[in-house]
Formats: structure tokens, sequence, C-alpha cells
């Protein structure tokens, strides 16, 4: 097994993965030889002409390059990346055991120089050779994809180090852009290139659907690759994400995860997390109706200072129905927010679901959002109001309204398709939310409610997002909690923070 000087080892993979076939080089056509020989004579010469101008006018690019994948891929994590060059960008990751791989002896020999806490091989990205075949977090190709001469069995020959969790991280030069990069380039603006492919975004999405991935996320980042004081801040922090700016940004940014990888094991465990304030006359029909799922279903009640007897409510049912795992905690904290951390907290499940203790959605529907997890349709499980039609009492018209804004303010917010942001209903495995949970300082202690916190926060960790529709219904017991008009202005103000954290950065 490969490990780092630092004397971290990587990985054993989580599972035995199915190896996708791959080509050998040996069965590429004739001409693959001399185009693959040219280009690592080229990169040896790139590498030998490194440090000679003793920095590289483009560096302000590869800089900007370094602070968008640091904030797409966390510290401390296992990272490969296929056509690693200097080793700068794998370097600035902080990996907790990184390994690069690159074709160019020189690069290599460069890389080790430079970063020697870190494991660099010589090999060929067609046919990656690492020893002792470890699972990675994240593989990252920065612009490689232009340059291979048959991306389809990359894409396939790096799934074999993937873990059904593992990002792929891509970043790849706009087609707008090859006439100016040509001109960059004869000016020495830009480090030399040979013939490109030119891929557009749809070329990359049809090749990773033919290899099995799924798109979690694709936005495009940097409108003005050279350094002007402030005005390259502006551009790129700003009005490269708005349009029209955004169609002439340089390079396009995909992350995506593998499908179709083996989970094995037994059935995961359930917790139903159900936070309670005021809903005393529920909590029987709640416990009598929430299904048994899985490997077992716990149900954890977190009661939020009620003014009726919720509590004794809670503690009366349990005592009646001892066939089914229950637990009760007084919340020490406001708000729906620290309940469902709380109960998040307490649960030992595998899989955690939010339920809220009004009933609006119906318990009988958990399944399906078990189902949508463990069947690997997404990693977090969004319930969605507004496709089936509503009881006429269920939501109020302005909060229609409302929850049709927020659906698209966040969609845009995080490149992730949304159609409602507020339902309670939320489900996600236990092993991500403790990477929300530890990241949780990205964003700090903003949401009072539980829902962006959980939504930024998956977003952030590039957890792939898919809303299950269920029919909403109307309150059966006491009255909404929810304040339109002041919740709405505090969910406003929630997202104007979380822009600054997540799309202008």
């Amino acid at each position: 097994m490969a490990s780092s000087a630092a004397g971290k080892s990587l990985p054993e993979g989580e599972s035995e993965t199915a190896l996708v076939p791959v080509r050998a080089l040996a069965e590429f056509p004739s001409e693959f030889t001399p185009y693959q020989e040219a280009r690592i004579r080229h990169w040896d010469r790139v590498a030998q002409n490194f440090d000679k101008a003793g920095v590289w006018l483009g560096s302000y690019y590869h800089r900007s390059l370094e602070r968008l994948f640091r904030f797409a891929i966390p510290e401390n994590l296992t990272v490969l990346e296929v056509g690693c060059g200097d080793g700068s960008l794998l370097a600035s990751l902080k990996p907790g055991a990184g390994v690069g791989i690159d074709f160019s002896p020189e690069m290599i020999a460069k890389a080790r120089e430079k970063h020697p806490a870190l494991t660099f091989v010589e090999c060929d990205a067609l046919h990656l050779n690492i020893p002792g075949d470890p699972t990675f977090d994240c593989i990252v190709l920065s612009d490689l994809v232009n340059d291979l001469w048959d991306v389809q069995t990359v894409l396939q020959e790096v799934k074999r180090f993937m873990k059904p969790s593992t990002r792929l991280v891509l970043n790849f030069h706009s087609h707008l852009w090859e006439m100016p990069l040509k001109l960059a380039q004869s000016m020495g603006f830009s480090r030399p290139r040979l013939l490109q492919n030119w891929l557009a975004p749809e070329d990359v999405k049809m090749l990773l659907n033919l290899t099995d991935y799924e798109v979690v996320r694709h936005n495009s980042e940097i409108l003005m690759p050279l350094y002007i004081p402030l005005v390259s801040s502006f551009c790129n922090t700003y009005l490269a994400k708005l349009f029209p700016f955004r169609f002439f940004d340089l390079t396009n940014f995909i992350v995506g995860r593998p499908k179709n990888l083996p989970r094995p094991g037994p059935l995961p465990r359930v917790s139903v997390i159900v936070p309670a304030r005021n809903e005393a006359g529920n909590i029987a029909d709640i416990i009598r109706r929430i299904p048994e799922m899985g490997g077992g279903t716990e149900i954890i009640f977190v009661e939020g200072h009620s003014s009726d007897d919720t509590f004794a409510s809670i503690e009366r049912e349990i005592k009646a129905h001892p066939e089914r795992n229950c637990a009760l905690f007084r919340q020490t904290g406001k708000g729906k927010g620290d309940a469902v951390r709380l109960g998040f907290a307490k649960a030992t499940g595998d899989i955690l679901m939010i339920l809220d203790a009004d009933l609006t959605v119906r318990p009988e529907d958990l399944p399906r959002f078990y189902d949508a997890l463990h069947n690997d349709h997404g990693e977090f499980i969004n319930g969605v109001r507004l496709v089936y039609p509503m009881e006429e009492d269920a939501m109020r018209f302005f909060n229609v309204l409302g929850n049709k804004f927020f659906s698209h303010l966040f969609s845009w917010l995080t490149g992730q398709h949304f159609k409602d942001t507020l339902c309670g209903t939320k489900v996600l495995w236990a092993r991500d939310y403790k990477r929300i949970a530890d990241n949780r300082s990205y964003f700090g202690d903003f949401d009072p409610f539980g829902d962006f916190d959980l939504l930024f926060g998956a977003a952030k960790a590039n957890l792939k997002m898919v809303d299950m529709p269920v029919r909403y219904g109307e309150r059966k017991y006491g009255t909404t909690n929810i304040q339109r008009w002041r919740h709405g202005w505090i969910l406003l103000r929630m997202c104007m923070f979380a822009a600054r954290r997540i799309k202008f950065i």
C-alpha cells in the first residue's frame, strides 16, 4: 500500500469494488504512441524551464484554481491527483494522505523535490499503477481532460480507486477561450500546451454518464485570469457567477460521484428525530404510525419547552409501547435547529430522518426516503410539498409564494435543483451528517430552524441532494409555530449570509 512520507497510510477500500474493464495501452491505435510521447517530451521541457522566469505570469490563475479546489475539498482527506504536474495544487489541499500521478519524469522529480511529504508516482493516466490499489476520498483532474487521448478510459480507470463516497473534482477550459489562450501562450502569459480536445461541459457530462458517474454540481469560474488589483477579485468573486458574465468564464468545474458501486453489509439502522413543541395531541399517532425500516428503527423525541403536556404525553406513550425503541430528551436551547442537532447527537442509527411532530407529512412516507437513500439515488433526500395538491388549509398563499421563492434562490446558490427548501422531512446518512457538523464552523450557528444549516452544509460537502414529493396535509392538533413574515425575513438574511460563504467565494 502506498503511504505518504508523513507516515499516514492511504485508506483501505470500504468494500470490494467491481473493477471496470480498462483498455491496456497496447490496445490503442498506432497514432497513440507518438501522440503520448510528444506530450511527455513537452511537459518535461515545461518542467525543466519551470522556474527560469522566476514566476509564471499565469500564477494568479493557478492560485485562483487552488482556492476553488480548497473550497470543494476539505483538508485532511485522502486525495489522488491525476496529472499533478509539480504537485502544487495537491499540496495546497493539505491532504491527510496525498498521491500525485504524472507521466512526465521531470514533473514527478520536481514534485518530489518540492513536496516530500506527499507521494508521487510516474505512470500514465490511461493505466494507473498505484501500489496497494487504495481508495481515496477525492480524485482531482485539473486542466487534464482537454489534454487526454481517451477521456472515457481515464474516467473508467480512476474509478478503480473509488468508494461510494468518493468525489471526482475536475476543471477544464472553456472553448470560448481557445484563441485568447493561444495568444496568452505566445506572449508568455500562460504555460504552453499542445493541441487540445476543447470539450464542452455537455461533452464531459456525457462521458461521465457513459462511465457511470453522476454530476453533483457544475459551475463556471474565473472571468479574469490575470491579476489586476481590485478588478480581478471583483470579477472572479461576483461577476463570474452572474448572468451574462458567467458565459465568458475561463474554466468549468464539475463535481461527480460514482454510481452503482456495491454497499455490502447488513441493512442500515434508522433513527427518526421528532422535534416536538406543544404537540401533545399527536404523540400517540407518531409512535403508532412510524414504520419499522431497515435493520431497525429508533424514535428520538426532543421536547422543546412546551406550554401543554407534550413531555408527559411522550413519557406515557413510550411506556405504553415497550415494543418500540423510543427515547426522550428535553431541549436545553431554543429553536427547531437546536432540537434537531440534539436529536442527531443522541441517535445511534446509520440513517438519520427528521419528522415534524405536527404530522402534516405522513410518517407512512418515510420508507420512500429510506429506499431513495439506501438505493443510492441520492445522499440527502429532501421532502417536497409543492408537487401534489395540498389539503385546503395546509399552507397559506403567501407561505406557498415564500417557499417557491426560497427554492429558486437556494437552487441558484448551491447549483443543485430544489423545489421546496422548508419541508421539515429530511433524510441523510449519519456519516454525512458528521461531516456537516464537523464543518459547521464554516457557516457558524446562523440557522435557528435547522433546514438551511443542513442544506447549505450538504451543498458544501458536495452531497447529491434529491427531492422526494410528499402529500402535505392539514394540522390536526394545535397551531403552527411558524411566523411567516418575521421568519421569512430571517430566512432571507440567512441566504444573504450564506451567499458570501458558498456562492461569492
